[in-house]
């Protein structure tokens, strides 16, 4: 945290979440809606007529947007198991009413450095193509065009690829695939002992990735064999901007008890 605070040097704060709003691009058949019951909701109260107006929100609130990952969202099939991070079962696991092991609340507030890999600065153009895969020669390259170090234990690491640009301008596009890490960088972060990984993309890895019998392998390396947590749909575009490429980085998940993640309204601080 101390090492983290001694990045901040202007104290500018960059705002990394996306607009949780109707119409923006979402995985499968999951939703997102905002109602206002009344205009206003209640009201009047005393002599100034005081009014107030509350929301009702509908959706799959960790899983949407701008989110990030709780160990309790991914599992892998090991032998005849449904198997999650610590080799909790799915027995273990789940409930028709929240998580019983690995809920979100159980995450405690991020102060740490936060590490920004531009690699489409590096590689060049509006936006890496769907499909591809970040090598380590890209992450090393990058590290060393931007004049930083490797990430270290405690980091967050972030990947700029331009996905991001498609964001309710294309969502059929968006969705349909995206660039990002393949498994050998992913492996390298967790020696690394990052704490969190993210990127402007709904799944921080290259979708469809390497080996297509293996889809979101680096959600299986991350979250369920190693305990990294992934934040996606991250708005990089300013950072990249102002070439900030290290950081304070902060983030506290919303302590929903029993759910899979939380909207990822994360910052930096530079």
């Amino acid at each position: 945290m101390l090492e983290a605070a001694r990045l901040i040097k202007r104290g500018t704060i960059y705002r990394l979440g996306m607009v949780l709003e109707a119409g923006i691009p979402l995985f499968g058949a999951r939703h997102v809606s905002l109602t206002i019951p009344g205009g206003p909701t209640g009201g009047p109260f005393g002599k100034h007529q005081l009014h107030y107006n509350d929301e009702m929100f509908s959706g799959e609130i960790g899983q949407v947007g701008s989110q990030f990952d709780g160990l309790g969202h991914i599992a892998i099939k090991v032998g005849n198991d449904i198997r999650y991070y610590n080799g909790f079962t799915q027995a273990q696991v789940g409930g028709p009413y929240g998580l019983q092991k690995l809920g979100i609340h159980n995450v405690k507030p991020f102060f740490t450095r936060g590490i920004l890999l531009d690699v489409l600065s590096y590689k060049g153009g509006d936006r890496l193509p769907i499909g591809y895969v970040v090598t380590m020669d890209d992450v090393m390259q990058t590290l060393r065009r931007q004049g930083i170090h490797e990430p270290g234990e405690g980091d967050v690491v972030l990947f700029r690829t331009g996905h991001i640009k498609l964001w309710k301008k294309d969502n059929v596009e968006f969705n349909k695939g995206e660039p990002g890490p393949g498994a050998t960088v992913a492996k390298w972060l967790v020696e690394k002992k990052i704490a969190c990984v993210g990127g402007d993309s709904w799944a921080t890895e290259a979708v469809p990735g390497e080996d297509q019998d293996r889809p979101f392998e680096c959600h299986a390396i991350w979250m369920t064999t190693n305990g990294i947590y992934n934040i996606e749909n991250q708005y990089l575009e300013d950072l990249a901007q102002d070439k900030v490429y290290e950081f304070a980085w902060s983030f506290t998940p919303l302590p929903l008890k029993g759910a899979t993640g939380s909207p990822g309204n994360s910052v930096a601080i530079a």
